[in-house]
């Protein structure tokens, strides 16, 4: 967010700490795609980030009165989301972890080979950027969190260092530093096996074999479905810029998503709950 934007919110922040409903309400609604994004990026499924970014925006709520202006307010809401995140053990990839090596043992076994037919008429090309979408969130997965962290505010967010480190509680040096290591270390995996790089996978080839071991759905397109945001959006929230490197490319173009529906359609749930009404009127 701009200058403008950031003081906005800090305005709207004041008026919700005072019992404003309506500014809390605001805030909710302007932060939501940001949560929704990061949380995507950091659990690697829509479903995982619908049910985090609920409550995450629940925990924003409930804690704007500890907001001192130290920092930007949509710093200290990558903070807080950052935090929650790092502990969220419910969703998928927690519960089954995955690696470079494994991700890389399954690419290159070839299993996509003798698959027959299976997009159900659908266009090769709408189903390959599914896939891409996908497997890009995927492969974010096989990053420890912190490193995640780090590579998606560094790589889609363009987050400045010096606010990278607020955010992670490290100084700038220190985000820096880890974020080339792990900039490293995804562009090595990518140029051995992401064909977008140069690697021996192609998103076209495995299309029936990620259909036939049901990480593609035709008829249940998540990605497709979202709504993409216009550059803009994404662009007001990032602040100083960091050169990014030639090989993340694939990550720094990754769309910004408006919130799925089931946050939207929560967020206006909550809005209207004996929930909300009791948190505001505490």
């Amino acid at each position: 967010m701009d200058d403008t934007l950031q003081n906005e919110m800090a305005c709207l922040v004041d008026r919700a700490v005072a019992g404003d409903k309506s500014a809390v309400e605001k805030i909710l609604t302007e932060i939501q795609d940001l949560v929704f994004n990061f949380s995507l990026r950091m659990l690697g499924t829509i479903a995982d980030a619908e049910d985090a970014s609920q409550e995450i925006l629940i925990k924003v709520m409930t804690n704007l009165s500890s907001f001192r202006r130290e920092s930007r307010f949509t710093t200290w809401v990558f903070r807080i989301a950052a935090n929650y995140l790092s502990d969220y053990k419910k969703n998928m990839f927690s519960k089954y972890p995955l690696s470079f090596e494994f991700y890389g043992e399954d690419i290159a076994g070839g299993k996509e080979k003798d698959i027959p037919d299976l997009t159900q008429g659908i266009e090769q090309a709408i189903l390959e950027e599914e896939l891409k979408m996908s497997c890009t969130n995927v492969m974010l997965q096989c990053l420890d969190k912190e490193s995640r962290c780090i590579f998606i505010l560094g790589t889609m967010f363009k987050v400045d260092s010096t606010i990278a480190g607020d955010i992670l509680g490290i100084s700038p040096e220190a985000y820096r530093k880890r974020l080339s290591r792990v900039r490293a270390k995804m562009a090595g995996f990518m140029r051995e096996y992401c064909g977008l790089e140069g690697g021996m996978c192609s998103c076209r080839k495995r299309i029936n074999y990620a259909i036939a071991s049901h990480r593609l759905r035709p008829d249940d397109l998540e990605y497709s479905a979202l709504e993409k945001g216009k550059d803009e959006i994404l662009n007001g929230f990032k602040n100083a810029m960091e050169r990014v490197d030639d090989l993340s490319f694939v990550f720094s173009g990754m769309p910004f998503y408006h919130g799925g529906r089931e946050v939207k359609e929560w967020l206006q749930r909550f809005f209207d709950s004996d929930e909300y009404r009791t948190i505001t009127e505490a």
